[in-house]
Formats: C-alpha cells, structure tokens, sequence
C-alpha cells in the first residue's frame, strides 16, 4: 500500500503561520492512500493565527481550508465522502454552523457526524472539522 503525505507549503496564504502546528504537534494536514485523502481536523483559525468570535466566521475558516488541501490535490468540496465536525456548545452554535456550511458545501453532499464536545485544542476554538475525501478512479 502506498501512503503519501500532503504537505502545506510555509507560504500558503489560507494556512499562514498555522502550518507550524503540523510538526509542532507532529501530524500530517492530509494522507493519501488507497484512491483515498484523508484531512486532519482543520479549526477555525484565522492565517494570522487569531481565532473569530463567531461560529460563522470559524466555520468558514475551517471548511476554507478543507477546501485548500484539496485544490493541493487537484480536487474540490464535491470530492468529499465523509465528514465529522466536533462543536463546543452545540446547541447554541449548530443553527451558525448550518448556515456557514450551506453556503460552501454542495450536492452532491458526503456523510456528515455532527459532535458536541466540552472543549477543543485552544480557548475560543467553537468548531473542527475532519474529512476524508475520494480521487477519481482514474488517480487511484
């Protein structure tokens, strides 16, 4: 089985100074294997490194660069099979987040996990998104 993992150039202007946080933690943005890209948990976390206030903003911070790795890969949002988002107070936040995520992400739609948690990586962090997404058969 080949395994390949997706590196964020230093320079990319949706992750900015975040890209530090993939050996600072030692993990991969994304992996490959299998005709299959696997995402990491992106977070709402602005190329500065501030995180918004609203679950609206994060939202699209997060799916946003979802939507980067996989223009790295040569795929778009439609590529996506499997999606698990985890949210900080979700009952308060979820109505946010639907609205942000209808607006950047179309039919055909993946699964999607929705998850209320008590806390993520960071204070201010509402949202993290995990995704896994398909190659065409013919880059299998």
């Amino acid at each position: 089985m080949t395994v390949r993992t997706i590196d964020i150039p230093e320079d990319n202007p949706v992750f900015g100074e975040t890209t530090s946080a993939f050996a600072g933690f030692g993990y991969s943005a994304a992996v490959r294997a299998q005709g299959l890209l696997f995402i990491a948990g992106t977070i709402g976390r602005r190329a500065d490194g501030t995180i918004p206030d609203t679950i609206e903003e994060q939202t699209e911070i997060a799916l946003g660069k979802i939507e980067e790795i996989l223009r790295l890969e040569n795929l778009d949002m439609s590529a996506l099979v499997d999606v698990t988002s985890y949210h900080v107070d979700i009952r308060s936040h979820l109505p946010g987040f639907v609205e942000a995520k209808r607006r950047l992400v179309q039919a055909p739609y993946p699964t999607w996990t929705i998850i209320g948690v008590s806390g993520l990586a960071s204070p201010g962090l509402l949202v993290e998104i995990r995704a896994t997404a398909a190659y065409p058969e013919a880059q299998r």
